[in-house]
């Protein structure tokens, strides 16, 4: 069922809310939590399909937010809150309303999302696309306990990763990161599977994928060893080899949907770790709503680190030769490794740090 609201406020919408439920013959709100997501008009219908999809698991109540920009001077003067209000089959498991701001009622949209949360609820708020720079510090966003970005989305997706380190507060994260659970899952499992001390890492990915750079940041800040960052054309991680006492250890993944995991004295074996849909990734997040500290760990560890991705041969300076350029790596204690023959050097001295079990707790997300 659809309710569409021209001109209308926020106590009409709550009117509509209940005489929908009313109409399709669900009184009671058996919603647990409320998601803002803030967008744009180009942007708005996948965000919403996933946020339906996501709603099977999490039943909600799903604000959408499209700040319309004025064409001419006479219609910024003018403000003006339009709505769709949609239940039942049109808004998944739960409830969606679509609101529409003109004019100067922008620049107040918490005003309009505030009285339209489902009370004693938690609340989310995720930006699909253009997210504010401190997204705690957004009016939005101040609303939320938790606050989802998504950094692959940005121009400069290590830049904008670089940002979100230099204002990360409890309750931030990121679709990017997200992206990496299942990673970070079936590397945990492989070192439990030997007894082995960890000597160094390899993470080759896409250039500019902020989900391979934040793999790079979580491996070295938990293993305390050099990690290098190598690059290959995707999709997305392409893979990780870890060089350990007990051999090396490989999780291979070419074609974006199986991947293969080597361990030395083991035969190979082939392992589910296909890329995931947004409708996955927000319905993950939406379990759970505390801090995320495993992320703001990871993501403080590599601040001073993205400097350091290398360029790609295509980017080479006039009169440079493409070996002299060294691809970008770091080691525990945050500091580059100007070239990738100094990796082996390196290992022995940090060889008794690198433990495999901070590397299984870090994975529980």
């Amino acid at each position: 069922m659809k309710i569409d609201l021209t001109g209308t406020t926020a106590g009409a919408i709550n009117k509509a809310l209940v005489r929908g439920r009313r109409a399709i013959g669900t009184p009671a709100v058996g919603m647990v939590l409320t998601l803002v997501i803030v967008t744009d008009e180009e942007n708005a219908y996948d965000a919403l399909k996933a946020a339906n999809d996501a709603s099977r698991e999490h039943p909600s109540r799903t604000l959408v937010v499209i700040k319309r920009v004025s064409r001419s001077p006479r219609d910024r003067t003018s403000s003006r809150l339009d709505a769709e209000v949609r239940v039942g089959a049109d808004a998944g498991t739960g409830e969606t309303v679509v609101l529409r701001l003109y004019g100067e009622v922008s620049d107040h949209a918490d005003s309009v999302v505030l009285p339209l949360l489902l009370p004693d609820a938690p609340v989310v708020v995720w930006w699909p696309v253009n997210a504010p720079l401190d997204p705690a510090e957004d009016p939005l966003g101040a609303l939320a306990q938790r606050r989802v970005t998504d950094t692959y989305t940005a121009e400069e997706p290590v830049r904008e990763l670089s940002a979100r380190a230099g204002t990360y507060k409890p309750g931030d994260t990121d679709l990017s990161w997200t992206r990496i659970t299942p990673w970070r899952s079936m590397l945990a499992a492989a070192l439990d599977q030997v007894v082995c001390e960890v000597e160094a890492v390899e993470v080759e990915g896409e250039e500019f994928n902020p989900s391979c750079e934040l793999l790079a940041m979580w491996l070295a800040d938990r293993l305390d060893v050099p990690v290098r960052r190598s690059l290959s054309s995707g999709p997305g991680l392409t893979a990780v080899r870890m060089t350990t006492s007990g051999g090396p250890i490989v999780l291979d993944r070419a074609d974006g949907s199986l991947a293969t995991l080597a361990i030395d004295g083991q035969p190979a074996r082939a392992v589910a770790l296909k890329r995931r849909d947004t409708a996955e990734l927000i319905a993950e997040e939406l379990r759970r709503l505390d801090p995320d500290d495993t992320y703001a760990s990871a993501l403080r560890f590599g601040v001073d680190r993205l400097a350091t991705v290398p360029e790609p041969a295509s980017a080479e300076r006039p009169g440079e030769d493409a070996s002299d350029s060294p691809e970008g790596s770091v080691d525990g204690s945050g500091e580059p490794v100007a070239e990738p023959e100094r990796l082996a050097a390196k290992a022995p001295a940090k060889k008794a740090a690198a433990k495999r079990a901070p590397a299984k707790k870090a994975a529980a997300k």
